[in-house]
């Protein structure tokens, strides 16, 4: 972590991600993230559940895929949140769920950091394209990730 990325203090880190790989890929930042005050978003599922037992949690609206009703739920929770309690940066590893709460943090000019999921080499994503417009940092775990997004950065696998 570079100079501005919270070396030395805590953060007010709000993770925000759809269960499963998305959750896992977000949890691998706990040896990071565990030094910091952290909230989760994230949609309630059973892993989700097991996985964030004892977190602070928000539980997003979902499904997120083709569900207008669900993504106009999902900004307002992502205002509400942003206005009330404004973290110092917004972590995601997709999916859905990450495009509200992206664009407000742009909107409130709050840092986003989109961290690109392992196994997608050949295209982008569809949230890391939509996510891409918002976001101040944009990570991904393979060089060959890089040709998928101009001016990212190579952190390597989280897994």
């Amino acid at each position: 972590m570079g100079k501005g990325c919270g070396v030395g203090r805590q953060l007010d880190v709000l993770l925000v991600c759809s269960s499963g790989g998305h959750l896992a890929q977000l949890t691998a930042l706990d040896p990071w993230s565990r030094e910091h005050r952290r909230r989760w978003v994230c949609l309630d599922t059973p892993d989700a559940v097991s996985i964030l037992r004892g977190e602070d949690v928000i539980w997003a609206y979902h499904p997120t895929t083709r569900n207008v009703r669900n993504l106009v739920r999902n900004i307002g929770l992502a205002w509400r949140e942003l206005r009330r309690r404004r973290p110092d940066v917004v972590i995601s590893t997709g999916a859905g769920v990450a495009v509200p709460f992206f664009l407000i943090a742009k909107l409130r000019r709050i840092p986003t950091v989109y961290l690109e999921v392992y196994d997608r080499m050949d295209s982008p994503t569809l949230t890391g394209r939509l996510c891409r417009p918002f976001t101040d940092a944009m990570l991904v775990q393979w060089e060959e990730q890089r040709d998928l997004y101009r001016r990212a950065d190579v952190v390597g696998c989280v897994l």
